[in-house]
């Protein structure tokens, strides 16, 4: 099975993380490609990398945003080639 081409890190309760969570996956469903989500509190690192930019997304392994999620990027982002 393939890695999903998105991917946000996130954390319970974060209502930054709940409205990214929205977008990402309308446009994922829309466009038809899988994504997931990961809590930063199951992942020490994370945790400290990215604790203070949640919800940090990523696309094709790259990190694309954090704090929120603009719908156009994202779109824009998966149907590059």
């Amino acid at each position: 099975m393939a890695a999903p081409r998105v991917v946000m890190l996130g954390r319970p309760g974060c209502h930054l993380c709940d409205d990214a969570r929205v977008v990402i996956s309308r446009v994922c469903s829309e466009i038809g490609v899988d994504w997931e989500e990961r809590s930063i509190d199951d992942d020490a690192q994370l945790a400290q990398r990215y604790g203070e930019q949640i919800p940090v997304t990523f696309v094709d392994g790259e990190q694309h945003d954090f704090w929120w999620v603009d719908e156009t990027r994202l779109r824009h982002a998966l149907s590059a080639p």
